[in-house]
């Protein structure tokens, strides 16, 4: 990537640049890059001088860093997924949702969530119960499958009731009781 294409260098404040500039740089980057890309995308979506639109698309842009991540690094699932799900489910509460898009969609979160999850809650229950016994893989699932549930509380106020709501309350039970 040469300085011409770019405004900065590559490791530089990225959260001087517009959208279509970080954009470009996300379709190019890699590994680090598409990291430092996401965080400055997503402080751009926190930023509460910016109109609403304009933060639902600095929350796409950092979304879209963040699953680029995992083209080259599928042990990262876990993390990409888990900060996907949480600034969702910040878009979501800050700046409501909006069903037509499935990224600010509670009922698509929360499918999103489930498919992401390898245990059931009484699997992930009953391997808690004597988890500092178990293999540091079992573990690390675990820990993950605590990350992957952290919006939970917050998400099924968004849904209506039924079993996909019911499954994401008996997560939050579930929750409270892994590593």
């Amino acid at each position: 990537m040469s300085s011409d294409a770019y405004p900065e260098e590559p490791g530089r404040d990225l959260s001087t640049w517009t959208l279509d500039q970080l954009q470009t740089f996300i379709h190019d980057a890699r590994g680090r890059q598409l990291e430092t890309a996401r965080v400055a995308a997503q402080g751009q979506a926190y930023n509460a001088s910016h109109p609403q639109e304009a933060r639902r698309q600095w929350a796409k842009l950092s979304l879209l860093a963040n699953r680029r991540m995992l083209d080259h690094a599928e042990e990262r699932f876990a993390r990409v997924a888990q900060q996907g799900f949480m600034l969702r489910m910040w878009v979501i509460d800050r700046l409501g949702p909006n069903d037509t898009d499935p990224d600010w969609s509670p009922e698509a979160l929360a499918s999103d969530t489930l498919d992401a999850l390898t245990f059931t809650p009484t699997q992930a229950a009953g391997l808690a119960d004597g988890w500092r016994n178990l293999p540091i893989e079992q573990i690390r699932e675990l820990r993950w499958h605590k990350n992957l549930t952290a919006h939970l509380e917050r998400l099924v106020g968004y849904l209506a009731p039924g079993p996909v709501r019911e499954r994401l309350v008996t997560w939050t039970a579930t929750r409270q009781l892994l590593p």
